[in-house]
């Protein structure tokens, strides 16, 4: 049998540290992660997107490549102490209301849910051009619940209550809603996700606030068809990655490869040329060394066509400029045998000139 409430809202606003387990845990949590990403090299203001991609910020080539964990994990990844610090105010200000509405499963399992929809959300709308993260999409559920709370409750709540609650937080999540869409670098939709899955999955979640409450049950089975409609329309709707992150990597660890092979042929090459005569080999043993180098670009050519990764990924270019250098020092260390096996000496004289070629910049 339910009971009137014993505390106000403002009450559990106000909370202390104790009744509130859940939003200390991840307060604790994501103060955690930044200051692992400061020791990994993130800085203080503001982090380049490697060092929060290699933490698990949210990209649609990365998390489409079956990292679909990045949905959760890119919650607890910031980009700088300021992006930190007002995430987490924010949080301790609305967490511990509706932590004390929810208890501390249902406020988890409301936190985390909709953060997830929220960056699956910002998957879709920014379309994979941007790497993102932060808890502002979890913590603009809690908003769109405790709406939706004030609303259904409106009965129960003191009425001077009720306008200042829900007045506040109408203005804030307009407020943030609105910057997001005039200052770059904000996730307006892992804002606008979180908020309405906050919403759906908070009336889901939710409990009867007094004996006087309105029913929960048909706010239920309306939440929770609105929230199988959300997840339908996110999946249809997830546009293809212009590439996946493990062919990118796959790329990027043939161009170092090739880097190094390309140094050490290069150096053997220029050893060969210049002391050729003083060597005691005859020109066709030169040829033969020569040879070599040639067959060592053809090899890396071959490393670098396997490492090519499909769709528009960074460093398609890279490889195909270097699938072409490649090709230009293996023909011009195959021209070299040829005129050292001829003696040529117009044939050596060309062939020398790209032995010296510089490589391509990565």
């Amino acid at each position: 049998m339910l009971s009137s409430p014993s505390r106000s809202l403002t009450d559990l606003m106000r909370a202390p540290a104790s009744a509130a387990p859940v939003v200390c845990a991840v307060l604790v949590l994501n103060v955690m992660v930044f200051v692992a990403m400061l020791l990994a090299g993130a800085g203080w203001w503001h982090a380049a997107q490697g060092v929060p991609l290699a933490w698990g910020a949210n990209f649609g080539p990365a998390t489409q490549d079956g990292q679909w964990w990045r949905l959760g994990t890119a919650m607890f990844v910031h980009f700088g102490v300021m992006h930190l610090a007002l995430n987490m105010w924010a949080l301790w200000d609305v967490g511990r209301l509706m932590e004390g509405l929810l208890g501390r499963w249902r406020f988890a399992a409301l936190y985390l849910g909709s953060g997830v929809l929220g960056n699956a959300v910002s998957l879709v709308v920014q379309g994979n051009q941007a790497v993102s993260g932060g808890a502002s999409g979890a913590v603009f559920s809690l908003y769109g619940a405790l709406l939706v709370f004030l609303w259904r409750e409106r009965r129960q709540v003191d009425r001077s209550e009720f306008r200042w609650l829900f007045g506040g937080a109408l203005f804030f999540t307009a407020l943030m809603l609105g910057l997001g869409l005039v200052l770059p670098g904000i996730d307006n939709a892992a804002h606008a996700g979180g908020l309405l899955a906050g919403g759906l999955l908070g009336s889901l979640l939710a409990r009867p606030w007094t004996p006087q409450s309105p029913p929960v049950r048909g706010w239920r089975r309306a939440c929770a068809a609105g929230l199988a409609l959300l997840v339908v329309v996110l999946w249809r709707t997830l546009p293809a990655p212009p590439y996946l992150m493990g062919e990118e990597l796959k790329a990027r660890a043939g161009i170092a490869r090739f880097l190094q092979d390309d140094q050490r042929i290069s150096q053997r090459w220029g050893s060969l040329v210049q002391g050729g005569p003083d060597t005691g080999l005859s020109f066709e043993q030169l040829a033969g060394r020569v040879d070599e180098v040639a067959d060592g670009y053809e090899r890396s050519f071959d490393h670098l066509v396997a490492a090519t990764p499909a769709g528009q990924a960074p460093s398609a270019a890279t490889l195909e400029a270097l699938q072409a250098y490649a090709v230009q020092r293996a023909e011009a260390a195959r021209t070299l045998s040829e005129g050292l096996r001829r003696g040529d000496p117009q044939a050596l004289a060309q062939a020398l000139r790209p032995a010296s070629a510089p490589v391509p910049a990565p």
